[in-house]
Formats: C-alpha cells, structure tokens, sequence
C-alpha cells in the first residue's frame, strides 16, 4: 500500500491500525490497495532493475532534450488578446525596438518557470536548475541595439517618461504542489498584479502570466494590449520569445474554461448559463489574424 505521508508516516500506521482492530477498515481493503501496487510495480519490471540505469544520465537534458522542451513551449503557449481592438494586433513585438522594458516576479527566476514537482516537492523560486529565463531569452533575441531594462517591481518610477517603445510584464504564481497551491480566490499575487497596474497604465504592455491553472484578470485585462498563457513554460525561456516576436506563431488553446470570477465555479462548456472571459477551446492566432482558431 502507497501512503504519502512523508512527515506523519509513523502516526498514519498508528492511526490505521486502530481502524483495523476496530473492524472500520478491513483487512481486506488493504490487501486490494497492496495488491494494485504490487502489481504496477511487477509490470513495470521494479522488482527485477530496481535502480535506474544510469548510463543515460548524461542524456538527460541534452541539446536534443532542450530542443524538444523549447518546442513544447511554444505549441502550448495560448494567446488571449492581441491588441486592445482586433484591427490593431500588438504581436508580434518589434526585435529592433529601440529601448523597452521588462518587469515582474518571474522574468528573471527559473524555479518560478518550473513551478512545483521540480528538484522538491513544492519547487522554489530562484534559478534552482540548468535552463534559460525569459529575460535571456529576449536578450538573445532581440537586435544588440536595442535597450533593455529590467525591473522586477516598478514602483516609484515615471515610467511614461523613460522612452519605452513596450514592455514585456512576467507575472503568475509563485511555485506549489497540491494543496498547497489552495486559494479561494484564484488572484495573482499582490506584487504581480501592482506592476500589471503600474506597468500597463503607462507603456504599451504585453501581459505573460505564469501559472498552472486560470487565474482571474478580468479587471486588470483592460490594461493589457496583449495577453499570453504560458501556463508553466519550464527552463525553456526562447520558447516563449520565439513567438512573440514572429518567428512562429502561436498553436495552443484552452484546455478548459476561463471563467471571469470565481463566483462562477464550476462552470464548463456546455452548461445552461455560460458566460466565460475566454470559452474553452479558445486562442488567437497572430501572423494568420487576431482572431479565434
């Protein structure tokens, strides 16, 4: 039997094994929990190479695997807005843009990228692995004239007086596992949504937002001349950069419901009352015209 218990293993069995004399959990239940284990494992030929080969580690994450991880990114990327009117597409951005800004919590950090489930269980933010961030990625691909700045948090600064041409604003979740990523209210943190705010309301922003879920932007989405759900892009940041700046175009589309409040949860497509920010099923396409596929 397979218990995740990792900090109150000792009190589970303690615990399991009172349910057991008392007759409120059978033998039985836990002979089927063992047996459908055991047999996983059997299939899977555990018991006869119980250790990993390890003469394939220095594959893992070779150029051929980053290769592949780099086009995944870019197929699951979905555009949600292209330009605050339909007739005058934001994307693709400008690689010869003269000076522009990139800010927020997860331009520049790796682990953010990941999120949980890399290296530990909750993941951790900070560059925790090989990979490139998604403030080198523009750096490489924009011209080497170009000016960029980057700020993680903006505030204090007269940002309509510095030149930008646009700004790039990386935000979403920080990393989770399981129930530790509850939230009732499904928001972006505090800090991302202020430089959503501070950002947007005075440069010409593309939006980027780092998460595992949909999160709820309908009051902020007003601000943003683009939108991007890059969902959590990996340690591939040229993914990213290799379509919003034309190379590729974007492919991906929702793989469910975005809702516009969580008031309105669960909502699926199909229901009686439907009324989404984005329906399923939803994404633009850029090069080809800003318009549903």
């Amino acid at each position: 039997m397979l218990v995740m218990q990792p900090l109150s293993a000792e009190s589970f069995m303690s615990n399991l094994t009172k349910l057991v004399l008392s007759g409120q959990v059978s033998v039985g239940r836990i002979n089927d929990a063992v047996r459908r284990i055991l047999g996983v494992k059997f299939r899977a030929g555990v018991f006869e190479h119980p250790f990993a080969n390890r003469s394939f580690f220095n594959v893992v994450g070779s150029k051929i695997h980053r290769t592949l991880a780099r086009e995944a990114v870019r197929k699951s990327l979905v555009l949600l807005k292209n330009g605050k009117q339909s007739s005058s597409p934001f994307l693709p951005l400008d690689k010869n843009a003269k000076k522009i800004l990139v800010a927020g919590s997860h331009a520049d950090d790796l682990g953010n990228q990941c999120g949980g489930w890399t290296l530990t269980r909750n993941g951790a933010s900070g560059n925790i692995t090989i990979g490139t961030t998604i403030l080198s990625a523009i750096r490489k691909t924009v011209s080497p004239s170009t000016e960029i700045i980057y700020k993680r948090n903006v505030q204090g600064l007269q940002l309509s007086d510095e030149g930008f041409e646009y700004a790039i604003v990386t935000v979403g979740e920080f990393p989770y596992s399981q129930e530790d990523g509850d939230n009732m209210n499904l928001t972006i943190p505090e800090e991302g949504l202020q430089t959503i705010n501070d950002v947007c309301a005075a440069v010409q922003c593309l939006v980027i937002l780092i998460s595992g879920r949909p999160l709820t932007l309908t009051a902020h989405l007003p601000l943003m001349d683009a939108l991007v759900a890059a969902w959590l892009p990996g340690t591939e940041g040229e993914g990213i950069t290799d379509t919003i700046f034309g190379d590729h175009d974007f492919q991906g589309r929702l793989s469910r419901t975005w809702f516009k409040s969580v008031k309105q949860l669960p909502m699926n497509y199909g229901d009686p009352i439907y009324d989404p920010l984005f329906p399923y099923d939803y994404g633009l396409k850029m090069l080809s015209g800003s318009y549903p596929t």
